[in-house]
């Protein structure tokens, strides 16, 4: 199975969330992998494209901002229309990622804009299927802390380092998470 991960990354936090993803896809031997980052242009190359098109899955991710993906993320989800006209994302597998600086941040904005995208392109959601950290025990580092259900949400504070944010809780959900999407994916492929 292929699965492509397109995001977008402003300060590198959100680089870093998808390089945590990712290295949960590759720790599957049965699937085949590609990190696709989208330029400070908003743009990915014609080969790229290509990725995305013969991918199985597609994971999109964008930091938010202002309560919405970055409009370099934007730009690249107006391109993908010429897919659209031609349904060449229809039944392909779909989730998504999002990193901000407060620890709400509107971030559900953001993947609710990511299932629209992929609702729009008829493709099948897959959220996170798993429990939220969210008992009095919990700590910051505890897979799942943010408590997403759609997708994953991680944070960053503002005045925080790439070295110092996500947290390690944050990058182990976005492993955990790669994990579901390779269960959906292989359950969906045969289907």
């Amino acid at each position: 199975m292929k699965i492509a991960v397109v995001f977008h990354s402003g300060y590198g936090h959100t680089k870093k969330l998808a390089n945590a993803f990712f290295e949960g896809l590759k720790a599957h031997d049965s699937a085949t992998s590609t990190l696709i980052e989208i330029n400070e242009d908003g743009e990915i190359n014609d080969d790229e494209w290509g990725v995305l098109d013969d991918a199985d899955a597609i994971i999109f991710g964008s930091p938010t901002y202002m309560g919405m993906a970055s409009w370099q993320f934007k730009k690249f989800a107006d391109a993908s229309s010429k897919r659209w006209f031609e349904d060449t994302w229809r039944n392909k597998l779909a989730g998504g990622f999002t990193n901000s600086a407060s620890m709400n941040g509107d971030k559900h904005s953001t993947l609710h804009y990511f299932i629209t995208l992929a609702m729009q392109h008829g493709m099948v959601w897959a959220g996170m299927g798993m429990k939220a950290a969210n008992t009095k025990d919990a700590k910051r580092d505890d897979i799942n802390y943010v408590g997403a259900f759609s997708g994953l949400m991680a944070q960053s504070p503002q005045d925080a380092s790439v070295e110092e944010s996500p947290t390690q809780g944050d990058l182990d959900t976005a492993k955990a998470y790669a994990d579901r999407i390779v269960e959906v994916t292989t359950t969906w492929a045969n289907k």
